[in-house]
């Protein structure tokens, strides 16, 4: 099973890019994504951002995680 977490783009250099995954930041690879840009909210599969997705949605998948127990908070 694959599975893309949502992350908000919070800086940009070049095709790396640091994402915000609920308080957790993480490098990921933008090569997949060269359109996103900081502010954006991306999927992160694997360390690459592979699809660029509303906020709104990326809040309702976040709250799912939470609620399956797939994600905990700050990911304790």
């Amino acid at each position: 099973m694959c599975l893309a977490v949502p992350g908000k783009v919070i800086t940009k250099i070049d095709m790396l890019g640091t994402v915000d995954i609920s308080g957790v930041t993480r490098q990921v690879s933008l090569i997949l994504l060269p359109e996103a840009e900081i502010g954006d909210y991306v999927l992160v599969h694997a360390g690459f951002a592979i699809q660029k997705i509303d906020e709104e949605e990326a809040q309702k998948t976040l709250e799912l995680f939470k609620e399956l127990g797939l994600y905990a908070e700050h990911n304790g």
